[in-house]
């Protein structure tokens, strides 16, 4: 939703109450805990995803000290969120700038005061490159797009020299059957030559890599150390002339899975000229119980840094949904579906429950409990006949793959550790 349907949603500070999220209820956003709502009283219209403020701190606080320990800078992945209060809370915590995804998302995130920002992505259309040309116009802006063909070289200097404007660009570099970037030194030459017909209007800045395409370690690492030569090559040739002090040269990759080994393989990386190593995942702030936290354990394991901090990153995301049927013996139909959470890297997993009126705290769920299937507004959960679950019961679900599961929802509830709403949390996708 852009920013103006966003707008138009607020009456007088208030949120309408049919955002979804909210449910019924009206919000001043500035005063969430002053409303006195808790999870477990029952007054947040169910589904909902909730956020556990303890475990977002704890993870803000981890991932600084870690990219601190290796000397690196953070550009969290905003896509993940796409919250604006949550970038905030991350650049506050000492992250270098954001990282997005398109110039939708770009021009979001500096409505709401990021003035340092990676979009990860190539920059092509001429509405796009007008979206991010009009943020230009302030120098306090700084920003950094992709490019791996001299045909999209070409297309933004002609844009940008009818505009009179400068745009800071990194080499993508791209493994032969991945995604976007440039596979071959002859793909990366007729880009450097299409750099040198547009000498104003199109800085290259440095060089982006997006190692998640790849499976293995070793070729992992293979593909880091290609870029760092890479980024070393260009310094010493000469084109990366725009870079400086004030405004180092950039060498970044790391998605939310392999972040440990880019810390590790770009590390310590100097070259001809001033140069920050910036990396990029986005999971992290809430995590999950699935495939970040596989994810994560294999990084627990392999890393000194992570194995020396004594911690690791917390699932920090919840859904709650109560149960609505219990139609057969082993079967109870829970309102939960593929519109509230991410399904793509498995099902949300039932983790606690609550009778309203009975329980005064949530409960472990017994572990036969499962989902076995979604549709857009019914889960299905695996039960055994006999078991202690009721119409009206409230459960908890942890999910994998946060990314889909934010895109679901306008607002957020913030929760302190007594499941109190402190905050609201909107969402601008």
């Amino acid at each position: 939703m852009n920013d103006t349907n966003y707008q138009g949603t607020w009456q007088n500070g208030m949120i309408d109450p049919l955002n979804k999220g909210i449910g019924h209820l009206n919000l001043p956003q500035a005063g969430a805990a002053a409303q006195n709502w808790n999870l477990l009283r029952e007054d947040l219209s169910l589904p909902a995803a909730v956020l556990y403020e303890e475990r977002l701190a704890h993870n803000l606080s981890w991932m600084q000290r870690f990219v601190t320990e290796y000397g690196v800078k953070l550009a969290p992945h905003g896509k993940t969120t796409m919250a604006p209060k949550l970038f905030a809370r991350q650049l506050a915590a000492g992250a270098w700038g954001i990282t997005l995804a398109t110039a939708h998302q770009t021009q979001t995130a500096y409505a709401h005061g990021v003035r340092r920002v990676i979009m990860a992505n190539q920059l092509v259309g001429k509405q796009n490159m007008r979206l991010i040309a009009d943020l230009l116009q302030d120098a306090s802006f700084t920003f950094y797009c992709l490019v791996d063909s001299a045909e999209l070289v070409d297309q933004l200097g002609r844009f940008f020299a009818e505009r009179q404007q400068r745009l800071n660009v990194l080499l993508e570099l791209g493994p032969v059957g991945g995604r976007t970037g440039v596979r071959n030194d002859a793909q990366q030459q007729a880009l450097l030559a299409a750099l040198q017909r547009w000498p104003d209007n199109i800085a290259l800045a440095g060089v982006e890599v997006y190692e998640g395409v790849l499976k293995e370690e070793a070729d992992i690492r293979q593909f880091l150390q290609r870029a760092v030569s890479c980024v070393k090559e260009l310094a010493e040739q000469g084109h990366l002339r725009h870079c400086n002090a004030a405004q180092p040269a950039v060498l970044t990759g790391a998605g939310s899975a392999w972040f440990d080994v880019v810390a590790q393989e770009f590390a310590g990386v100097t070259c001809a000229v001033a140069l920050d190593v910036v990396l990029r995942p986005g999971c992290y702030l809430t995590h999950d119980v699935g495939i970040y936290r596989a994810a994560q354990q294999q990084i627990q394991a392999r890393n000194p840094v992570a194995q020396k901090m004594r911690s690791e990153l917390l699932p920090a995301l919840q859904l709650w949904a109560y149960v609505q049927s219990i139609p057969e013996a082993d079967k109870a139909i829970v309102a939960l579906g593929k519109r509230d959470a991410a399904f793509d890297a498995g099902l949300p997993q039932p983790a606690v429950s609550l009778r309203p009126g009975r329980d005064r705290a949530p409960q472990a769920v017994p572990g036969h409990w499962q989902l076995t299937g979604m549709m857009d507004q019914h889960a299905y959960l695996q039960i055994a006949p006999g078991d202690d679950i009721a119409v009206g019961d409230m459960i908890g679900f942890d999910i994998s793959h946060p990314c889909l599961t934010f895109d679901k929802w306008r607002y957020l509830s913030v929760l302190d550790a007594q499941f109190n709403v402190i905050d609201i949390v909107p969402t601008f996708f």
